[in-house]
């Protein structure tokens, strides 16, 4: 059985290789990603619909963690999400609860707290929103 930290280290270089197909692969049918407060995109198509933009405008993606506390099969963790679009930054600070199915490998619950606010402005002055 897998632990964790190895789940979330692959996945975010899953994240790094902006490799869809890979980065789905984490998911399944049960799985949740919420954007605090918003409502969470369930099951792997509302996940990769919530990535997909982001990811096909980005030449680079990197999530640096800055402090992690691991359980069982949760982690929390404060990190900042970076993509490089058209050359330029785009940065943004997470809190994030994630909870995993450690015998399938798969993130089964996130809820990530981010002002996504802050986060779309950026992205709506740089012309990046669709």
């Amino acid at each position: 059985m897998v632990k964790p930290v190895e789940v979330l280290e692959s996945f975010f270089h899953a994240l790094s290789t902006r490799d869809m197909d890979l980065i789905i692969s984490f998911f399944n049918e049960q799985s949740s990603w919420q954007n605090v407060p918003h409502p969470p995109s369930k099951g792997i198509d509302e996940i990769q619909k919530m990535f997909a933009p982001i990811i096909s405008k980005s030449s680079k993606v990197q999530w640096d963690i800055l402090n992690a506390v691991y359980e069982t099969n949760r982690a929390w963790l404060e990190r900042v999400d970076r993509f490089w679009i058209e050359d330029i930054e785009y940065s943004v600070k997470c809190n994030g609860i994630f909870e995993i199915d450690l015998a399938r490998g798969h993130i089964i619950t996130v809820r990530d707290y981010v002002d996504l606010g802050e986060w779309r402005e950026r992205l709506t002055s740089a012309n990046l929103t669709s």
